[in-house]
């Protein structure tokens, strides 16, 4: 049977309604008169200069502009569009930026995530997906936190609308402009590994994270970082003037908005998460966050690690995965294998595939390179180099040390 390709049909007329703005309000996510843009009768999007697609379901999951470095060089070395993600895999992002500054003491780890996380399409062995066609998964040899998440977010990709891009230091780190006819090309990088010497250096992390999920009477759970970033009313995935661990409360200058009521932000959690009524929401984190009245200890390591961004747009092609090279598709449940599941999204499937090696990433001034060679099944591939990263290995922390 041949593969339906739902990428134009899927678009419709935007659903968004009263009492989604209300809640968009509630959060502090339209405070500037010109942060969201709402469709009128457009059925597919056409978003003004200095707007690009977003959803509110991505939205109430930790999405603000301007975005943060470490989804902006996801985007880039992924080579893929905020639309192509679905809400649980915006969530992954938001509970693996809030883990490493509010309880690991470290700004987002690239490393740290190649060895967490890869990247698998969301579609069926006849049917492939755009909008939502990428889901993000935990590799299934890795000790990671179980994260509720629900197994359908119903009818999120109707609810779309337009965020204004702010300004970022330099134009070509912005959020890719909306492409909707682009195609999702599996490139090697959703795949890409830690190297050994990546892995003895986050071996640290890793064993901090497992204490975190497992020290008894003090376990810490995905819920409990969900629920602490929506209570803190800071946005994970926005360009911060400064980290969570220096959070200072009502007058932190990252908050959004006042403190939701007990009853709104549980209503909150249950909505993005799949606890039901009877669940409990945590109040507080068993283990108590870094921030400005619990500062990070002295001495403690500073690592630096972002995903590969381009620097003055000037960086190669990403390597693209052969259609014919592609494994066969399968069901999540078959992919990711029990609660380890990838972002149980929307009931739809993803493939199963992979590879390694990691390519440098594409900026939107090479965008037109790139188009022209996803038409034609091409690119050129060429492996980035680990030496690329500001940072040093010490063997005795066992950590990257920011240069």
């Amino acid at each position: 049977m041949a593969t339906v390709d739902l990428g134009a049909v899927e678009w419709e007329r935007s659903k968004v309604t009263n009492q989604d703005v209300n809640l968009l309000k509630k959060l502090g996510l339209m405070k500037k008169e010109d942060a969201i843009r709402f469709p009128s009768e457009e059925s597919y999007p056409n978003p003004p200069m200095e707007y690009r697609v977003s959803f509110v379901d991505h939205l109430i999951r930790g999405l603000s502009t301007p975005i943060h470095d470490f989804l902006r060089g996801l985007l880039f070395v992924y080579g893929i569009q905020l639309h192509q993600l679905t809400p649980n895999s915006i969530l992954h992002i938001s509970i693996f930026i809030t883990l490493c500054e509010c309880f690991l003491g470290i700004t987002p780890n690239w490393i740290l995530w190649k060895r967490i996380f890869c990247l698998r399409r969301n579609g069926s062995h006849n049917t492939t997906y755009n909008i939502g066609g990428v889901v993000i998964c935990i590799r299934t040899d890795v000790d990671y936190f179980d994260v509720k998440f629900p197994d359908s977010v119903q009818g999120w990709r109707r609810r779309w609308l337009y965020i204004h891009e702010e300004d970022a230091n330099y134009v070509e780190h912005n959020i890719v402009p909306f492409d909707g006819n682009a195609k999702i090309q599996r490139r090697h990088s959703w795949d890409a590994e830690a190297s050994e010497e990546e892995k003895k250096a986050t071996e640290a992390l890793m064993t901090r994270i497992h204490e975190l999920q497992n020290t008894r009477g003090k376990e810490l759970s995905g819920v409990q970082i969900i629920a602490y970033f929506l209570r803190i009313r800071v946005q994970p995935l926005q360009a911060r003037k400064n980290p969570l661990w220096t959070y200072a409360g009502e007058n932190d200058a990252n908050r959004l908005s006042k403190d939701l009521t007990v009853k709104d932000l549980e209503k909150l959690v249950r909505k993005i998460t799949s606890l039901n009524k009877k669940d409990p929401v945590p109040s507080s984190c068993r283990v108590k966050p870094y921030s400005s009245t619990n500062p990070l200890p002295e001495n403690h390591p500073t690592m630096t690690s972002l995903p590969p961004l381009p620097e003055n747009g000037e960086v190669e092609e990403q390597a693209i995965v052969a259609e014919d090279n592609q494994g066969s598709s399968f069901h999540e449940s078959e992919v990711a294998g029990s609660h380890k599941s990838a972002a149980s999204h929307e009931k739809e499937v993803e493939a199963s595939e992979s590879t390694q090696s990691l390519p440098p990433a594409v900026s939107p001034k090479n965008k037109r390179k790139r188009d022209d060679a996803e038409a034609s099944g091409t690119s050129k591939p060429e492996e980035a180099d680990p030496s690329s990263q500001k940072a040093a290995y010490d063997p005795y922390l066992g950590t990257l040390i920011s240069s």
